[in-house]
């Protein structure tokens, strides 16, 4: 549904696409689109991982940075970025890593040309219609290789996170 909805607004007579198009700007059926749209499936993940830890950050950290002087970049820089810097590499590697897998909502954005905005969940259904299981498989297998070192990217970074936080989220 998020395919749909994101074509209908980014195709060139779309609600953003009509007036994205007449200054050279092309999102939908090329590689900009399939970026906004696994951006937009991937933000969640990051969302849900950094909320927890902004809400117990101890905000006398930031009170006492401004009361020596810090400007607001410095007290980000210094103070609230190293606490949720694991938080935001742990949501980021799970957007990546729901990205590699996306089908549904890149399938009406990509366009699926060749060589373009081709996406690896449509190679292997491509190979699978062409009876190509040889293939198919030989591409799935990649990605899944590919989740599969996400995912102890993911573990490690959770890992660190709580060795970090001293046990705690």
């Amino acid at each position: 549904m998020a395919g749909i909805s994101l074509t209908a607004l980014l195709a060139g007579n779309g609600w953003i696409g009509q007036y994205l198009e007449p200054m050279g700007i092309q999102v939908a059926f090329n590689p900009r689109g399939i970026v906004i749209a696994l951006i937009f499936i991937g933000l969640p993940f990051v969302v849900r991982t950094v909320q927890p830890v902004l809400e117990d950050a101890e905000k006398e950290l930031e009170e006492a940075a401004t009361c020596l002087g810090a400007s607001r970049l410095q007290t980000f820089w210094y103070v609230v970025f190293p606490s949720i810097a694991p938080a935001l590499l742990t949501g980021f590697a799970m957007a990546l890593a729901r990205a590699v897998g996306e089908y549904g909502s890149v399938i009406f954005i990509a366009g699926n040309m060749p060589l373009v905005s081709e996406i690896t969940p449509l190679i292997i259904i491509g190979k699978l219609e062409q009876y190509d299981y040889a293939g198919a498989t030989a591409v799935a297998t990649v990605m899944l290789g590919i989740s599969f070192v996400l995912l102890m990217v993911i573990n490690g970074l959770q890992t660190w996170q709580r060795r970090r936080h001293g046990g705690t989220s």
